[in-house]
């Protein structure tokens, strides 16, 4: 039963955590039209700048719990152009990551005025991320030669490409991140050098004052062949002082791992569910999201808090906003 336990929990764990190594993990902050953390083609998408700062915290009652934080800023540069910028900090236990991200997008406008959102984008990004590995603290009866006690860091440069499609109130994005095969000579273990991850997702707005989004995005992460999915509503709705919004997005793997129990076998998938909500106040933009895990076994009750501040500005004249209930192409 140990065997099978351990099994269901690295699974579930990697599903939430593993991506701590690989880059920025994707949770749900893109929901707050935070998609360019996302996609690099939608670096200034906007007739303007958007400015976003995220803090992130899993399971506040375990010690050296997963934990992560994100700038970033993007803005359009002439007709066509658009660039950006991450910085990034992820800590989970004994490992870390700090990093950053530069990018340059193509907007091509295919018809209509350029108030008409009809626009094919193309994006890169590259990097640099430096993976820490403390080994200080690890104690053991017997010397094991695998452990050098010491904080071991590595660094290495990768590059994601984006693609994007938006038509008015439709949207559809994909992307391939860490493209390059490097390695991060950091665990003396096992190490491999594919990160790539693979990255789809599509959504539609509908109505006027108030506003229905559904949504969806699909992860592939190729080394492990590990898929997810989530599906995703939000609604907005016009007030006196700015919009008020607030949505649900489930989170399914496609995998599971198998566990003992009763003298049977069961099977257990990674699902979360997290609520978000949010409003816009003339420039400002505030969201929160709460992640919860369903299951039979969990690591922890607890579940994942987000918190998302926002800027926006340089779109406030009518005349540089898209005709369209677009909210993450308007400021």
């Amino acid at each position: 039963m140990r065997r099978y336990l351990t099994s269901l929990i690295i699974t579930l764990l990697f599903g939430l955590t593993s991506k701590a190594q690989e880059g920025i993990p994707i949770y749900f902050d893109y929901l707050s039209d935070n998609y360019y953390l996302v996609y690099p083609s939608m670096a200034g998408i906007a007739e303007g700048t958007k400015i976003r700062l995220t803090a992130r915290k899993q399971w506040f009652s375990v010690d050296e719990a997963p934990s992560l934080q994100t700038l970033n800023v993007n803005s359009r540069v002439g007709q066509r152009s658009g660039v950006g910028a991450i910085l990034f900090n992820d800590s989970n236990g004994y490992h870390s990551q700090t990093g950053f991200k530069a990018t340059y997008a193509h907007h091509l406008q295919l018809a209509g005025d350029f108030r008409t959102l009809n626009q094919l984008s193309f994006g890169l990004s590259a990097g640099v991320i430096l993976s820490s590995l403390d080994e200080t603290e690890f104690r053991s009866v017997v010397p094991d030669p695998v452990v050098t006690g010491v904080k071991n860091t590595a660094s290495y440069f990768n590059v994601d490409l984006g693609a994007s499609y938006n038509f008015m109130e439709f949207y559809a994005h994909a992307a391939v991140l860490n493209i390059l095969g490097t390695g991060r000579d950091l665990y003396t273990a096992a190490e491999f050098d594919n990160l790539r991850r693979y990255l789809l997702s599509a959504g539609y707005v509908f109505g006027r004052k108030t506003r229905i989004e559904p949504s969806v995005l699909f992860q592939l992460t190729d080394f492990t062949k590990e898929k997810t999915i989530d599906f995703n509503a939000k609604v907005y709705r016009d007030v006196s002082f700015g919009t008020v919004w607030g949505g649900l997005s489930y989170r399914r793997s496609f995998d599971g791992a198998q566990f003992q129990t009763n003298g049977g076998f069961g099977e257990q998938r990674l699902q979360l569910f997290t609520p978000i909500v949010g409003v816009n106040v003339n420039n400002f933009l505030f969201s929160y999201n709460y992640s919860y895990q369903s299951g039979d076994i969990r690591f922890d009750n607890g579940g994942f808090h987000q918190i998302t501040l926002g800027y926006d500005f340089g779109q406030n004249d009518q005349g540089k906003r898209y005709d369209c209930y677009c909210p993450a192409a308007n400021n």
